[in-house]
């Protein structure tokens, strides 16, 4: 039996899913992802010497106005009332480890609001970092956890 995507019509177009019957539950997600950084440019964030300030502070702030956001730059996501965003950079020698956590009570979503807060946390730092070090790289922007749903619990191995 072929499984349908549900954000696709009986023609393959596109379309919001109708979440108006799902169960109201409590739904969190937690996303991780990196930016690696040159270690002459990651010591310059590190003393808060680069150009735009502070890096940690300004990516924290952003990623949290992201996963608010989502609906804005993800076309088929549901506009969520978010009940609480957490955003974590943790530096490495080699750049970022960057971590966010999102909750919500509703009949979808949490997941795409955190990977969303890491994408967008990591593209501040490497906006904030790149008259540093042109060469970062974003990385492993991965759902590491989900709880809540018709699906329960989802941890990545």
């Amino acid at each position: 039996m072929k499984r349908r995507l549900s954000h696709l019509d009986a023609k393959g177009t596109a379309r919001m899913v109708d979440v108006s019957e799902k169960a109201v539950t409590r739904r969190e997600a937690v996303a991780r992802g990196r930016i690696r950084i040159a270690p002459a440019a990651m010591r310059l964030a590190r003393q808060g010497r680069l150009a735009k300030g502070g890096v940690v502070e300004v990516a924290r702030l952003a990623g949290i106005l992201a996963a608010k956001r989502t609906s804005d730059a993800i076309p088929l996501c549901h506009p969520l009332a978010l009940s609480h965003v957490d955003v974590e950079l943790t530096p490495r020698r080699d750049g970022f480890v960057i971590e966010a956590r999102v909750r919500t009570s509703g009949p979808t979503g949490a997941e795409m609001e955190a990977l969303h807060a890491v994408a967008v946390a990591a593209l501040t730092v490497y906006d904030m970092v790149k008259a540093a070090d042109k060469a970062m790289e974003i990385t492993d922007i991965v759902l590491v956890e989900k709880i809540g749903g018709k699906t329960g619990r989802y941890r990545r191995k």
